[in-house]
């Protein structure tokens, strides 16, 4: 199997790309990225591209999913600058995808209480760019995480996020053994895409305890 990370810089990214490259049926992992994750594997492919509104010179072809795990937070954004970032991406991305390889499972990491109708922007935002993923040529999932642990040397590069992750991580450890309706790992998200990549299962929406019980 052949797959594409974006957002394999970020706390979620960095996590799902450990799991791709750990996985023994995956043979191959392209990275699309605009600075260099600095992870060196014979299975690593990355491509350093700029512009994240137009990926018409990347090839998508020959691959079997991708994972798309690039996002940022709505603290301080304007909804135009949010929507940039969440939904022209992300259907920038899957647009390529759908066009140069129909069917092709996509997986975009969206959130708990994702809403295309809801009272906050993000969950609008969020909840339009599922809806319109969803209507494209390719085997679209949304996977909608709430609290997320890292793992395995997993860092958040936002300073605050990291120091509370750190200073709740033995809590965060018993949320997700305890409480996976409300939390999940980086090395659980990355277990259940490349899950939902082998089997294709019919449910399209997968929140954190889905998630969790992926096997």
């Amino acid at each position: 199997m052949k797959v594409i990370v974006f957002g394999a810089t970020g706390m979620v990214g960095q996590g799902v790309l450990r799991e791709c490259l750990l996985a023994a049926d995956v043979s191959e992992v392209l990275v699309v990225t605009r600075t260099p994750t600095g992870v060196s594997d014979p299975k690593l492919r990355e491509v350093v591209h700029a512009d994240f509104t137009d990926f018409a010179g990347v090839g998508f072809g020959g691959y079997d999913a991708c994972f798309f795990c690039l996002g940022v937070s709505s603290v301080g954004m304007s909804e135009a600058d949010y929507t940039r970032i969440t939904y022209d991406y992300t259907l920038a991305a899957a647009r390529q995808a759908a066009a140069q390889a129909p069917g092709m499972v996509f997986v975009y990491v969206s959130g708990a209480g994702t809403n295309r109708d809801g009272r906050q922007m993000w969950a609008r935002v969020k909840g339009r760019t599922e809806d319109d993923v969803a209507a494209l040529d390719l085997t679209g999932y949304a996977f909608r995480p709430g609290f997320i642990r890292p793992e395995h040397g997993v860092r958040s590069r936002v300073r605050w996020y990291h120091i509370a992750y750190t200073v709740l991580s033995p809590l965060a450890a018993l949320l997700v053994r305890f409480a996976p309706g409300i939390a999940t790992s980086t090395g659980q998200l990355g277990r259940a895409m490349l899950i939902v990549a082998r089997t294709r299962p019919k449910q399209r929406t997968w929140e954190s305890r889905d998630i969790a019980a992926a096997r």
